[in-house]
């Protein structure tokens, strides 16, 4: 185990790759779009192509400067210097909007037509406010995604809709002593997945308070868990 962790660290030391800003917006009669940040690694793509990974901020990153986006998560990682051996699109909400799952899904759609991307390693993660949206692209379209990790977020109204994840891989973050989302969304979602034998787990963090995020997307164990999951 120790020798595969070093072997992910180094990896993840090297090649590192530019986070390249980028807009897109549907052209139906309602108008749909994010401004984003993406990120290619700089070597020749496996194959099938590269894993697909979008990620969601959190409300604090909403807005139009998308270098408020390399705040946390995966393009904190890469802005810092870490490989990611995957395409990573982070795109960024409007002010005072919240993620739509339709323009999640319409982004996802234009990024594996253009890029060299393998279909069935599609992931979907998020933080806070960007958890609530994994969970909520999630379920609007669950055939998506090889894998969801949505950090401190929760179901709502759509923990009826639970069912629809009954086959795709979970792995759900949150910390114990958060006082902004309540860890209690988190183990109600995975209780509910796990009484429909679904392929969920949760690490929870004893003392931590809203930001869980920061141990999630550094523990190289979810990097290998992630990328290793498969449609």
């Amino acid at each position: 185990m120790k020798l595969l962790s070093l072997a992910l660290a180094m990896t993840l030391a090297s090649h590192a790759a530019e986070l390249v800003p980028a807009k897109f917006e549907t052209d139906s009669p309602r108008k749909l779009g994010y401004s984003y940040l993406i990120s290619r690694p700089d070597r020749d793509a496996p194959e099938k192509g590269w894993p697909l990974i979008i990620f969601l901020h959190g409300a604090g990153e909403r807005g139009t400067n998308l270098n408020d986006v390399k705040r946390h998560g995966p393009p904190k990682l890469l802005a810092a210097g870490r490989d990611i051996p995957a395409v990573v699109v982070a795109p960024q909400c409007p002010p005072n909007q919240v993620w739509d799952p339709h323009a999640v899904k319409a982004l996802t759609g234009k990024i594996m037509a253009e890029e060299k991307t393998d279909p069935d390693r599609t992931y979907l993660t998020g933080l806070s406010m960007g958890g609530f949206g994994t969970w909520d692209t999630a379920m609007e379209y669950p055939d998506l995604w090889a894998a969801i990790a949505p950090v401190c977020g929760g179901t709502g109204i759509r923990f009826l809709l639970l069912d629809k994840l009954s086959k795709t891989p979970c792995w759900i973050f949150h910390g114990e002593d958060d006082p902004v989302v309540s860890v209690e969304f988190s183990r109600q979602a995975y209780e509910g997945l796990k009484r429909l034998n679904a392929p969920v787990k949760i690490t929870t963090y004893p003392g931590v308070g809203h930001d869980s995020w920061t141990r999630a997307y550094e523990d190289h164990d979810f990097w290998k868990w992630l990328l290793a999951q498969h449609r």
